[in-house]
């Protein structure tokens, strides 16, 4: 089958959201438009196949807060029922709450992919502290439920928590995104950095542990004098933490936010990777953090928790480290015996790689979301097939 389909965002595309990208770029029997609100700092989506609202006059301007309280755009509807796409793909279940309306009035098939936050954090939380999208999601959870086709998970642990707010098995799969391997590869020949470097790459909120990791450092330094800690990323916490840093005289480096050409070369230069995620007090999890397959798919060893979905991509003993959640003196250990251990991280490096390589391939992860969409819209056919005539022809 050849056609369009839509990939929608509301805001295209984030530096953490390279899957997304990787996955409509993979697809062989659709060709995908990205649709969203607005345009951010970020990765580039292809222009001719980019559509968002144009905010460079006020009529744009009211007609995106017409389509943040309604869910509905003219301007929206128009562009994007001119490329006839074949469903709508959203990624985030706020995403997929926000453009229902549109795939309603185009009387096409629904795809949602529920990634972490969107299926973990406490409908409490949100309906008293979330944005106005967040909100949306509870509110209309149960005709997202009842109208969506199809509700993908990134990981087991996101299937879990989509089944216990009342989506139906049958609607809901686990499908891991895929990376693109042969972007994110080791440097043979080239040796790490000369001090053995821990690097963390993630926004800095509460889910990403790195206070955890911050305090183990300081008792790694006591053990491995030479260590530092490289830190990739931004976000509310930055400030507390660096000023933790300071208090506790590590020796380490905040970069901030970087393109992913920079954050290949850290991750190729580093000894070890760490992501000690945990349950934030408000619920929001991991689902299966992307940048956990970029680090075993460039050959670096791995420490992170049994948070969420991060076991499944890492293996402890097998494909890298996996500590219980909070737990700093396993945080502590763990660094410890991969920064000693070189024999340890070779053996870990190539089963990673191969484990990457096997089962979260860009490539071959976009044949099977092929086969999901091929299946929605073989559903959405015998559907229409048993509906009278008259309501066939309807519109």
């Amino acid at each position: 089958m050849n056609g369009n389909l839509v990939l929608y965002r509301e805001d295209l595309l984030p530096y953490s959201e390279t899957f997304i990208l990787n996955q409509g770029e993979s697809l062989r029997q659709f060709t995908p438009y990205y649709v969203g609100t607005r345009r951010v700092d970020g990765i580039a989506t292809p222009a001719e196949r980019t559509i968002v609202l144009d905010h460079r006059t006020p009529l744009g301007r009211s007609e995106e807060l017409l389509y943040k309280a309604t869910g509905f755009s003219p301007q929206l509807l128009r562009r994007v029922r001119a490329v006839q796409p074949l469903l709508l793909h959203a990624h985030f279940g706020f995403d997929g709450a926000m453009v229902l309306p549109l795939a309603r009035r185009l009387r096409r098939p629904l795809i949602v992919t529920f990634h972490g936050r969107d299926a973990t954090m406490r409908d409490e939380y949100l309906k008293r502290a979330g944005s106005l999208r967040e909100r949306r999601l509870v509110a209309w959870r149960s005709r997202l439920i009842r109208e969506g086709a199809l509700f993908i998970a990134v990981s087991e642990h996101i299937r879990r928590q989509l089944l216990d707010q009342g989506f139906p098995h049958e609607k809901v799969v686990t499908h891991y995104n895929g990376i693109d391997t042969r972007f994110f590869t080791p440097e043979l020949g080239t040796p790490p950095a000369a001090e053995p470097t821990v690097l963390f790459v993630g926004r800095f909120v509460e889910k990403k542990g790195a206070f955890y990791l911050l305090r183990a450092m300081h008792a790694v330094q006591r053990l491995v004098p030479e260590a530092r800690l490289v830190l990739i990323g931004d976000g509310p916490q930055r400030p507390a933490l660096e000023a933790l840093a300071q208090q506790l005289g590590l020796r380490c480096a905040f970069v901030g936010k970087q393109p992913l050409g920079v954050v290949r070369e850290h991750l190729r230069a580093a000894w070890v990777f760490c992501l000690p995620s945990v349950t934030a007090s408000n619920g929001d999890t991991e689902g299966l953090p992307t940048v956990l397959l970029e680090a075993l798919a460039t050959g670096l060893p791995t420490v992170t928790t049994a948070s969420a979905g991060n076991p499944e991509a890492v293996r402890d003993g097998e494909t890298g480290l996996v500590v219980a959640e909070r737990d700093e003196t396993a945080l502590v250990r763990a660094l410890v015996r991969l920064l000693r251990d070189e024999s340890l991280r070779c053996r870990l490096a190539l089963a990673g790689r191969r484990a990457v390589e096997q089962g979260f391939d860009a490539e071959r992860q976009a044949r099977g979301l092929e086969a999901l969409y091929l299946r929605v819209l073989g559903q959405t056919l015998s559907e229409v097939g048993r509906q009278p005539a008259r309501t066939r022809m309807e519109g």
